[in-house]
């Protein structure tokens, strides 16, 4: 398949990974400690600032123009939206586990605030 990763030791790290991380970093439902990777898509933006056909309420046809802000673009939120959503479906998910499993400490002593250089600090 075209999805399989072998796991090998990295001659560099001497640390067990995946050959190729064709997976994108989750098999089985479980992270294999590579990068997680994401495919995104979006569909075109509806509203948009031309005459379109509609219906009214009483099913009469007719004409609308949209007025007022409507991008045609989404790219410029795209990226600050599939991070907070990532952020809340793996904290969702750490959660449920911890529910389910006690995989959190009792105390303070896990990080859980990551830094830009992917590092982490114990929360303020």
């Amino acid at each position: 398949s075209e999805h399989n990763d072998e796991f090998v030791v990295d001659p560099a790290t001497n640390k067990v990974r995946t050959r190729t991380n064709r997976s994108g970093g989750i098999q089985g439902g479980i992270t294999n400690g590579e990068n997680i990777v994401l495919h995104i898509a979006f569909k075109p933006t509806s509203t948009i600032a031309i005459k379109q056909n509609t219906v009214t309420r009483d099913g009469e046809e007719t004409e609308t123009l949209f007025k007022g802000r409507h991008d045609p673009c989404v790219v410029p939120r795209a990226v600050p939206m599939v991070d907070s959503m990532v952020a809340l479906v793996l904290a969702d998910q750490l959660l449920q586990n911890h529910a389910q499993c006690g995989i959190l400490p009792g105390d303070d002593s896990l990080p859980l605030v990551a830094t830009n250089d992917h590092k982490f600090n114990t929360p303020v």
